[in-house]
């Protein structure tokens, strides 16, 4: 969309691909940037593979403003989604002294190799630190990076979620009871001559009022204005619940 910060999301885990764990963390990002005015354009999930992490990555960066990536930054051997990073963009591992400071602080004479693999960054990385968080968020160009514990990465973006936030989305539902088979090509055409609003349709089961939900959002009010009251003229009237 016009005016709007793009940005991609890669989810790295076996566990996830596997069905072990379920994913929540996409789902919470993509949220929240809609919130926040930014266009998600796509949910990638991968395995932890220091190649394909590191291709996905460099893809990621060039084509998008934000990227977020989530898991493969702990102790243990399927860790390796600073390595990917690293590899992906040809560059080296190295120790963050101020990282490195964090674990020695806390675990002190117990700090062992796996532990300072936790301080390793791509080299030219910059980490993001708030007073209240125990560990930092790694910045490399512009890919944040997240753990893949939910409770900690939605603690840690929304500590820095207003460096994020872009021209908001405006939004209107329109609740229809009919199929879409009946007003599609109304829809069709609308969408045809409004090309700075996104619309959407979502059938809806189970409901007695309304069978399906019309989307309709821009970044520009009069813009969204104008293309709903457009299809609200093309609308049979019995067929509309409500607009909201």
């Amino acid at each position: 969309m016009e005016n709007s910060k793009s940005a991609g999301i890669i989810i790295i885990g076996n566990e996830i691909l596997s069905g072990k764990v379920h994913d929540v963390n996409s789902y919470f990002l993509a949220c929240e940037l809609r919130s926040l005015g930014v266009h998600l354009r796509r949910i990638s999930v991968i395995p932890d593979e220091i190649e394909t992490i590191g291709k996905e990555a460099l893809e990621f960066s060039r084509k998008y403003d934000y990227v977020f990536t989530s898991g493969g930054v702990g102790p243990t051997h399927d860790d390796v989604t600073m390595a990917g990073i690293a590899k992906g963009f040809g560059v080296g591992l190295s120790l963050h002294p101020e990282i490195k400071g964090m674990l020695l602080a806390r675990y002190k004479n117990v700090v062992n190799n796996a532990a300072l693999k936790m301080a390793e960054v791509p080299e030219g990385a910059e980490i993001i630190l708030d007073e209240t968080m125990r560990f930092p968020v790694v910045l490399y160009k512009n890919i944040y990076i997240f753990p893949g514990i939910p409770e900690y990465l939605k603690t840690k973006f929304s500590l820095i979620r207003e460096r994020f936030r872009s021209t908001a989305f405006y939004l209107t539902r329109i609740f229809l009871n009919a199929h879409e088979s009946e007003f599609a090509e109304m829809l069709n055409s609308v969408v045809a001559e409004n090309p700075a609003v996104q619309f959407g349709s979502y059938p809806v089961k189970g409901d007695q009022d309304y069978r399906v939900i019309v989307t309709a959002e821009s970044k520009s009010g009069e813009a969204l204005d104008r293309a709903v009251n457009e299809l609200k003229g093309l609308l049979p009237g019995k067929i509309i619940v409500r607009i909201e």
